[in-house]
């Protein structure tokens, strides 16, 4: 019984690889990019606008349950007017943090440019708004990222507590 027990141990690091020996042997590629999403609330063109709000909050410092529906620029640098545009961020954040500004993110990185130009990566989670680093799981894509998987990991550049407009980067960790 020890023996098998010893014999069990060594084996655990050969059994915990097996699944990246497979995806490696299997084509599976892993893709990582860095990238900026411009969340555009003021001004005469929005890029994110409120679609519903709920009729009683007991905490405005929040926005619980405020729903936003989003056509964020996404570009290769920070500066909105003159970074390389690399696609868009559609799709929809709920304020869904009674006690703290906690976003539920559900949106597709749509690539218009570039070679993942076509392509879609699904993006859906928590995100702590005021965190230093969020990480939000990749369910799936589509194109160059059919099947992907992964996580997402942002970063606040910039935010103007007067206007609302945020710039976010992004690192995203693929599997596909």
């Amino acid at each position: 019984m020890a023996a098998a027990a010893a014999t069990a141990l060594l084996l655990l690091p050969i059994l915990a690889a097996a699944p990246w020996a497979a995806s490696a042997a299997s084509g599976e590629k892993s893709t990582h990019m860095k990238l900026y999403w411009h969340d555009v609330v003021s001004g005469p063109s929005p890029t994110a606008v409120p679609v519903a709000r709920a009729a009683v909050t007991n905490n405005s410092k929040t926005a619980f349950g405020a729903v936003v529906v989003i056509d964020d620029p996404l570009t290769q640098g920070p500066d909105l007017k003159s970074s390389k545009p690399l696609g868009r961020a559609q799709g929809t954040y709920i304020a869904a943090g009674k006690d703290e500004l906690s976003l539920m993110m559900n949106m597709n990185f749509v690539f218009q440019a570039g070679k993942y130009n076509g392509s879609t990566v699904a993006i859906m989670g928590k995100n702590a708004a005021f965190d230093a680093v969020r990480e939000m799981a990749i369910v799936g894509g589509t194109g160059v990222f059919r099947m992907a998987r992964g996580y997402a990991q942002a970063r606040t550049h910039t935010l103007d507590l007067k206007t609302g407009d945020a710039t976010v980067e992004y690192n995203l960790f693929i599997k596909h």
